[in-house]
């Protein structure tokens, strides 16, 4: 019956009340009038329990992550409900809980929490690998499947051997520490590099630390990991925990490093300045070079247990470094060091487009030229913003195409992404910081031949004109960049 129906049956009822000159017949009226209220409040409340119950089972069917209506949290509902939310998660709340704001979530066990033998040998493999013949200890993170660790994932890793052919590089992933990952690294092996695939061990890193709590909350379902990917939280944690357990240099898989890291000691990067006073705006925790047990590690971890927010993006990582920073800025006993943009983020997420582009004409060309001489020469590295760029085609002569053909080491693989059809032949480039050949790549990705490479021996074949010339075309693209590059803060 509806609403209307409803609510005529009972104002029809009132006049009949009204109208009745007995009273016992007005007695029995009213009776029976609260009866049949009653009756159909019953029936509503088993029909929209029935309701909710049918769309649990079709949204776990369908797997989708969205709500099919929102509700004001401070509002007491009158039943029990069961949402599905996100696949393979339960939402379990009831009125009163609801009314306290406590939600609770039911995981299932993924690989990431399995303890099994790898777990267990995690701590030693670790000491073993990183012995005294490492010239730097690097880490890297991946929870994803070893099929999706691909062509760039490779150029990062290899990049990190051109600056550091002496260093050892550990990715801590479950799914990389097995055949098929190993398949992926052999070519840097056999090439003699250090680079190891191990899987983590979380309950020992975050042992003893503000997080450990936290992570038996996540694992038993106490704590709501929100609709975030919790993959990508899981990253924003380890590599905080491990550099706080083991020390070194923590890179996203997506950073191409261009210069040495051995002079960086306990140093973080901002992603963006204010224009007027020059102070940093943004952090971001993409590279982190930092001591063992540093303090500062230390308080990323507490801020990230005690103020995890599983829905907000960025708010657990570069949000939540900045947030650190700015409270600890100025306090004795915290020695660290901010580097601008230059550093590690010398081009925004907002134009990383332009630099996977090749040059249409002879001004973009001195451009390209320009942008490459001043990432060599004052960058650690350039972060690509996948999120942004991974569907981006690298196209030859692009700054981006000439940055990984210098500072690659299996450098047939360098132009394996497929490329803009209208590409032209790639014109040589000529470097003046790395003493290696650089191979060239035709339009199809291959090695043009084994022959053909540009030996160079630090030589700077341009003049002093040139240089300027060249500086100067790009001057309107670079000159943010220029005004952040010695603006930066010790700690």
């Amino acid at each position: 019956m509806s609403f209307k129906r409803l609510v005529y049956h009972v104002i029809s009822g009132n006049r009949l009340v009204s109208r009745a000159k007995s009273p016992l017949v007005s007695v029995i009226l009213f009776s029976l009038l609260v009866f049949f209220m009653f009756s159909y409040s019953m029936v509503s409340n088993v029909s929209l329990q029935s309701a909710v119950l049918t769309g649990k089972e079709d949204s776990e069917l369908m797997q989708t992550n969205k709500f099919t209506r929102k509700m004001n949290s401070g509002v007491v509902l009158p039943i029990s409900l069961t949402i599905s939310t996100q696949r393979n998660m339960i939402v379990e709340a009831d009125s009163e809980r609801q009314f306290k704001g406590r939600i609770r979530r039911k995981l299932p066990e993924p690989d990431i929490f399995r303890s099994d033998e790898l777990t267990k040998k995690f701590h030693g493999r670790v000491l073993e690998f990183f012995n005294r013949e490492c010239e730097l200890q690097f880490f890297m993170t991946w929870i994803s499947t070893a099929e999706s660790f691909g062509i760039r994932e490779i150029l990062a890793v290899e990049s990190v051997f051109k600056s550091h052919p002496n260093g050892c590089l550990m990715i801590l992933s479950r799914t990389m520490d097995s055949p098929q990952g190993n398949m992926v690294l052999q070519p840097l092996l056999d090439r003699g590099f250090k680079v190891r695939a191990v899987t983590p061990d979380f309950p020992f890193l975050l042992k003893n630390t503000p997080a450990e709590a936290w992570f038996d909350d996540i694992r038993s379902g106490k704590k709501d990991p929100g609709v975030i990917p919790l993959a990508q939280n899981l990253s924003n944690l380890m590599r905080l925990a491990v550099l706080y357990k083991y020390g070194g240099v923590y890179l996203d898989t997506d950073f191409i490093v261009v210069n040495s890291f051995k002079e960086l000691k306990n140093t973080i990067g901002a992603q963006s300045v204010d224009s007027v006073s020059k102070n940093w705006t943004r952090l971001n925790n993409a590279v982190l070079v930092f001591d063992i047990n540093h303090p500062l590690l230390l308080k990323f971890i507490e801020e990230f247990a005690s103020t995890f927010d599983g829905n907000k993006w960025g708010h657990n990582g570069p949000y939540m470094v900045s947030r650190v920073v700015q409270r600890v800025e100025g306090i004795p006993g915290y020695n660290f060091t901010i580097l601008p943009p230059m550093a590690f983020y010398p081009v925004d997420w907002i134009k990383i487009v332009k630099l996977f582009k090749m040059p249409k004409n002879p001004a973009e060309s001195k451009w390209v030229e320009a942008k490459l001489h001043q990432l060599n020469g004052k960058s650690y590295g350039v972060h690509l913003w996948n999120k942004q760029s991974n569907k981006l085609m690298v196209e030859e002569a692009s700054v981006i195409g000439r940055l990984i053909s210098e500072h690659c080491v299996l450098c047939k693989q360098c132009f394996s992404l497929k490329l803009s059809s209208e590409a032209k032949p790639l014109r040589l480039p000529v470097s003046k910081r790395f003493n290696d050949p650089i191979h060239l790549i035709d339009a199809h990705g291959s090695s043009a031949s084994p022959s053909v490479s540009l030996p160079h021996k630090g030589i700077d074949f341009r003049t002093e004109e040139e240089t300027e010339e060249l500086e100067a075309a790009a001057e309107a693209e670079v000159n943010e960049d220029e005004d952040d590059e010695d603006q930066y803060r010790d700690f």
